[in-house]
């Protein structure tokens, strides 16, 4: 693209594209930039001057080549090939050289004289900044992030309750988190309960708080969550273990807004957005009777499925990184890992998902005399026993096999109770749960094994 090729692009053009309030970019064939506006410039951290005659894979990706060939899915080259319109995620480099997840709608736009660029529009689907959560970050660039990314943003700006599905260890509450802070809500509070961890007797207490009185001991007045988030969101995590008594009343607040406090008698009234989470078969426990189907169809206004981190392997070496740059910066000591360690971590299945992740390279780091983690660290960590090759085509991964995600989940608790010579304590730490959850489980699947703690 010659500059005076550029200099033919008509005020006209400038104009429209500095019309919208996403960043826009005018792309010709050969990639070179020939228009971007002010909301583009300012992403990438470049103005306008800097911005044409540059390819765009080298602002966006900070990459020498184009992203069709590192693989990824190019709607510069699909719009060309096929004159249409092609709307794709990618993870772009910000003005600060941090990842950030896209939607690209790339557009067929044919100058006067015959010439097709591409038009690209730009939005943000988290910055950086948006993904933190306690220790916790949404990271990656894996076709299955970036679509349920999509799929959280889309959904956050609803008031209808959401259902996350996903194994143990996903990021269920970060997910929950994210959809709140890009929902309505975000300047009203965000609080969570992990409905496995409550005992039966106090759930009532803890969701509707209590009056002065109310059972022996009792000094003076709480507030429950429904009453504290109200304005906001309640995440209530791994829902299916609510105790059935318990569900009619959830139920009752859920579909009026009205509770009462334990020993109240004034109704007491709350708007609050119901974000529930699940690695459990919701529908088969209606079909049990342990769960209350009116209860499901309440709290399942939309239900969105949580990869596992075997499904987007890719992620792994950023997620390893941001972990270990965390503990160099509690610890004033720099870890990084070598390319051996790269090699087994993304060939290693991690049925305990990014949870597990975290934990196996806090005990790595620890292990590590000079911050170089590498395969002898990891062997060293009591999950390693499972650890598989690099999967390849005649090594499928030993968690995908068939079957729903409650016989997968009985079959792997199975597998580390054999393991581990039933030590039910190392198979709970391994799962990221307590043991009253594992041994709700171990009575759900029927699972028997010699009990030591």
């Amino acid at each position: 693209m010659t500059g005076h090729a550029v200099k033919k692009l008509t005020a006209d053009i400038q104009t429209l594209i500095d019309l919208h309030d996403d960043p826009f970019v005018l792309i010709a064939g050969d990639y070179r930039i020939v228009a971007a506006n002010r909301a583009y410039c300012d992403a990438y951290g470049v103005n306008r001057e800097q911005v044409i005659g540059l390819p765009c894979h080298r602002v966006s990706h900070h990459s020498a080549v184009p992203c069709h060939q590192q693989g990824e899915d190019c709607p510069h080259q699909q719009v060309l090939n096929t004159r249409r319109p092609h709307q794709v995620l990618h993870t772009h480099l910000d003005a600060l050289n941090r990842p950030e997840q896209v939607r690209i709608k790339g557009m067929p736009v044919k100058a006067s004289n015959g010439v097709l660029y591409v038009g690209e529009r730009i939005s943000s689907l988290a910055r950086a900044s948006d993904l933190d959560c306690e220790d916790m970050r949404m990271v990656g660039r894996s076709p299955a992030l970036l679509d349920c990314m999509d799929k959280l943003s889309r959904v956050a700006e609803a008031e209808a309750p959401i259902l996350l599905y996903g194994e143990s260890g996903v990021g269920k509450e970060l997910a929950a988190h994210y959809i709140h802070q890009h929902s309505l809500r975000r300047n009203a509070p965000f609080l969570a309960i992990n409905c496995a961890a409550i005992p039966d007797a106090l759930f009532e207490d803890e969701l509707f708080g209590h009056e002065k009185g109310a059972f022996t001991g009792c000094l003076g007045r709480k507030a429950g969550l429904f009453e504290l988030a109200n304005g906001g969101t309640l995440f209530l995590d791994e829902v299916g273990e609510i105790p059935l008594p318990m569900q009619a009343k959830l139920l009752r607040v859920l579909e009026t807004g009205e509770f009462r406090r334990v020993g109240g008698g004034n109704p007491m009234r709350t708007d609050v957005r119901i974000i529930s989470a699940t690695n459990r078969d919701l529908l088969h426990m209606t079909e049990q009777g342990v769960f209350r189907q009116d209860l499901y169809y309440r709290i399942a206004g939309i239900d969105i499925t949580l990869p596992p981190l075997r499904e987007r392997r890719a992620d792994i070496p950023a997620l390893a990184a941001l972990f270990l740059t965390r503990l160099s910066a509690g610890s004033g000591k720099i870890y990084h890992l070598a390319n051996d360690a790269i090699t087994q971590l993304t060939g290693y299945d991690f049925p305990g998902n990014v949870r597990e992740l975290r934990n196996m390279l806090h005990k790595a780091a620890a292990l590590s005399g000079n911050g170089i983690i590498t395969t002898r660290h990891l062997t060293l960590d009591a999950a390693s026993a499972r650890r598989t090759a690099p999967i390849t085509a005649s090594t499928p991964p030993s968690f995908s096999a068939g079957g729903s995600m409650r016989e997968q989940e009985a079959r792997y608790i199975a597998e580390l109770l054999a393991r581990h010579q039933g030590h039910r304590r190392k198979v709970a730490d391994m799962l990221g749960i307590s043991e009253r959850t594992l041994y709700r489980k171990l009575n759900r699947y029927q699972l028997r094994h010699p009990a030591k703690g």
